[in-house]
């Protein structure tokens, strides 16, 4: 609506959490034209099953809006727990979404996919500090899509209802990004600080193992299928 013809940008792969932000950056995505499949970082056993039965039932209205979508379930949990037994407190959020980007990456290559859409907001929370963002983006060479970085969350809320996103978005049911998260993360990570946390963790390990046991679940008819 009020966009371009869905694929006639390229394929992207939206990073889909539950919560307000990520749909609408994906919606905003596919109005120029991407198509879009997407991946969810799914923390079982230490979250209920509802966070996941949302984050699809947001992926099957996001789905509508093009000829269908693929959603990428990443078990994510263990990895939350294998980093913080291995890293400060404070470095946490930096390293989980560190992580999230590498296995989207290794997912969004092998689905075609040229870039991936988070739901970055300049300073919402610690995650999103320029500083932050700079680090963590750095964990990839793929292109990153951070449609709503200057938004106003009110803005953000208002298109989340427009796009019927936001009644799903707000149900209460905690997902990975609040998993072992410290009472004060870091919010002007240094590189080389986090590099030197990783060295001493098997990063690759960890990366091929979750993709490897992630599952998929389709709404509609999926590019190329």
């Amino acid at each position: 609506p009020g966009g371009l013809p869905s694929g006639s940008s390229g394929k992207t792969l939206l990073m889909l959490s539950g919560g307000i932000d990520s749909p609408v950056a994906g919606y905003q995505i596919m109005r120029r034209g991407c198509s879009m499949d997407a991946v969810h970082f799914d923390a079982a056993p230490y979250t209920a099953p509802e966070a996941r039965e949302k984050v699809e039932k947001l992926a099957e209205m996001l789905a509508g809006y093009q000829k269908g979508m693929t959603l990428h379930v990443v078990p994510f949990g263990s990895v939350q727990a294998e980093l913080r037994d291995h890293a400060p407190g404070r470095m946490l959020v930096v390293l989980y979404r560190r992580m999230m980007l590498r296995c989207a990456a290794v997912i969004a290559d092998r689905a075609g996919a040229l870039a991936v859409v988070t739901g970055d907001n300049i300073g919402q929370v610690a995650s999103q500090t320029l500083e932050n963002m700079t680090v963590i983006g750095q964990a990839t060479g793929m292109t990153i899509l951070r449609p709503l970085l200057t938004y106003d969350k009110m803005d953000v809320v208002d298109l989340a209802r427009k796009i019927g996103t936001y009644e799903t978005s707000i149900l209460p049911y905690e997902d990975c990004c609040s998993l072992f998260v410290p009472p004060h993360p870091e919010t002007a990570a240094e590189l080389q600080r986090v590099l030197d946390i990783e060295h001493e963790i098997d990063i690759d390990a960890l990366v091929a193992r979750a993709v490897s046991e992630s599952e998929c679940v389709t709404f509609g008819e999926p590019e190329g299928r």
